[in-house]
Formats: C-alpha cells, structure tokens, sequence
C-alpha cells in the first residue's frame, strides 16, 4: 500500500552575513525609508576594539553608513573591504547591510556586547 503524503512548502529566504570578530554584518534588501545618513571621515567604523584600540571599518571611497530606529546600516559599493587588524580582511558584496554587535549572556548578569 501506497501512502501518499503532502510536503510542506516554506518560503525560502536566503540571508547573506558576514562576521569578523564581534561584528555581523546581515545583507538587507533596501534601507529603512526613515534611514538618516551618518557622516564619517574616512573610514566608516562599524565597532571600536574596546580591548586593543583596533576598529572594523570600511573606507568612505566604498561605504556609507545609516542609522534608523536605533539601528546602523551601511551601503556598500563594489570594491568594498571590510578590515581589521586582528581579523582577515573581508570583501564584500555591493549591496545594504544591517549591522549586528554580537552579544553574549552571562548567567545572572544582564547581557553585554562582546568586544575584541
């Protein structure tokens, strides 16, 4: 006997993110419509190394940065290198980003951002 079965058909949604140290960067499709341009010189720095001084940054020739509703975004343009110090250079892809402070949970204590 033959038993036929119906499989579930989910939407697919591919996420692009890139990480490098205590930074994630996760593709988006477009910017927020509220988003409101950041001014850098530069370099656009995703997150300063509290521990060595070092910071996760992009050059303003490929990348600008936004900020909505308490989020920070950068738009990427095709060239664009994603460094660190500590951590191997990252090229990445033309295109938005949302960018993401990792963070880490302490038993008994609030969570806090992880730091290089």
């Amino acid at each position: 006997m033959l038993l036929k079965t119906r499989q579930a058909v989910r939407p697919v949604s591919k996420l692009d993110t890139y990480r490098q140290g205590d930074v994630l960067l996760q593709k988006v499709p477009a910017l927020p419509e509220n988003a409101i341009e950041k001014e850098c010189e530069e370099r656009v720095i995703l997150q300063h190394g509290e521990v060595t001084g070092h910071a996760h940054a992009i050059s303003t020739e490929y990348a600008k940065m936004y900020t909505a509703k308490g989020q920070r975004y950068i738009e990427v343009k095709p060239g664009a290198r994603l460094v660190h110090e500590e951590h191997g250079t990252i090229n990445l892809p033309e295109g938005y980003y949302r960018i993401i402070q990792q963070r880490e949970y302490v038993p008994e204590a609030p969570p806090r951002d992880v730091v290089d």
